[in-house]
């Protein structure tokens, strides 16, 4: 078992061991690197920390993530990466959890304070959304809206700038290639559902059904995010998944 710390850098950690192994030339240029679920238990870590630093060798040019053909190192040597960039920082699945905790108890106080000028904000950002969903960085713009527009609801000027700052974690490079592969206007119209029924639990003023709608969308936040790399790779490889004996995984 990790500690959190250990956690959060994790997944940078694997990113240095494969490109050790892409500088070392036993992953050599043009060669497909093993499925994720087999690098998952060569490394002892779990698929979705693989997949994070698959991302993070993807930024530095490293490797090409091909969706429905697999991962392929397309550079021997890694490009000077900004000393930032380099930082262990959070992935995305230790960002969704942290807000699921927060804003749930958010959106929970926020049905109880919520006023008739509060929702019409909340519906301004929805309209916004439904109509910029072909549009990553406008829909962002007024996912933002929306969930900073709850905090503001509270009336507590930290919990909106915490509320603004973890969102404004997913606004890098790294999370912006991660979004590439799972976002796009399908997912969003799904998002845009999860909001409306988090915007009507607090009109009601159902603390619990607020609570429980933000923590629905944000764990299916999660879920798209969760998609593996390699689920479309071959039929040959979904029949070996099927054959090979489950094994125990470290989760992060």
């Amino acid at each position: 078992m990790f500690s959190p710390v250990e956690s959060r850098r994790l997944y940078r950690q694997v990113a240095d061991q494969i490109r050790l192994m892409i500088a070392s030339g036993e992953l050599a240029v043009g060669q497909r690197l093993p499925a994720e679920r087999d690098l998952a238990e060569q490394l002892s870590v779990s698929r979705p920390t693989v997949r994070e630093a698959l991302i993070v060798l993807e930024v530095e040019g490293l490797v090409n993530i091909r969706m429905g053909s697999g991962i392929y190192v397309i550079r021997q040597n890694a490009a000077t990466v900004a000393g930032a960039e380099r930082e262990p920082v959070e992935g995305p699945f230790e960002l969704l959890q942290a807000r699921a905790l927060i804003e749930c108890a958010i959106a929970e106080e926020a049905a109880g304070r919520a006023k008739p000028d509060d929702i019409a904000l909340l519906d301004e950002a929805l309209t916004r959304m439904s109509g910029v969903v072909n549009d990553a960085i406008a829909v962002l713009d007024a996912d933002r809206a929306f969930h900073t527009g709850i905090a503001a609801i509270v009336g507590n000027a930290t919990l909106i700038r915490v509320t603004g700052e973890m969102f404004d974690m997913r606004m890098t490079p790294y999370f912006a290639r991660l979004a590439s592969h799972f976002e796009g206007p399908t997912t969003w119209r799904r998002a845009l559902d999860e909001h409306r029924a988090i915007r009507d639990a607090i009109a009601a003023g159902d603390a619990g059904g607020a609570k429980a709608a933000m923590r629905a969308h944000l764990t299916m936040s999660q879920k798209r995010f969760s998609e593996s790399f390699g689920e479309e790779f071959s039929g040959e490889e979904e029949r070996g998944r099927n054959e090979r004996p489950s094994k125990g995984m470290i989760k992060t």
